[in-house]
């Protein structure tokens, strides 16, 4: 397997702190800063914490994919805390923390997956290449 490049692997120190943070702020957020008056901390908690936990071996692995399709599971924290920044006064600067770090995880798992797969040689196809594919299988 190719070593890393700096720039690579400074992308994959970035995603994993920054993953790994947010599943400590999530988990301090709803047990200690901030929970819920009515529903159990800890079910709550673990409502937002176990999405986070589904792509973490592969993140560990360090696999380009993973970390493209994390980022799906990321687009949920970042509604959440834009919705809370618009609507909630209270916890706006919880929200406000929330959405710094799944940013920079969101970019850092974009690098990293560009650049390692381009090390790697895992070329994905352009849409206009699987079109004209398609077209050509289809229709002839």
């Amino acid at each position: 397997m190719p070593k890393m490049q700096r720039l690579t692997h400074f992308a994959r120190q970035s995603a994993l702190i920054n993953y790994c943070s947010l599943i400590i702020f999530i988990s301090l957020w709803q047990l200690q800063l901030s929970p819920h008056p009515q529903l159990s901390a800890f079910i709550i908690t673990a409502l937002w914490v176990i999405p986070l936990l589904l792509p973490l071996p592969g993140i560990f692995a360090a696999k380009p994919y993973t970390h493209a399709w994390a980022n799906f599971i990321l687009m949920f924290y970042v509604l959440h805390a834009v919705t809370l920044i618009v609507l909630n006064d209270g916890e706006q600067g919880l929200a406000a923390i929330e959405l710094i770090i799944v940013s920079v995880c969101f970019v850092s798992n974009i690098l990293f997956a560009r650049l390692r797969a381009k090390e790697l040689g895992i070329k994905l196809k352009r849409l206009s290449q699987v079109e004209r594919e398609e077209h050509a299988r289809y229709n002839d």
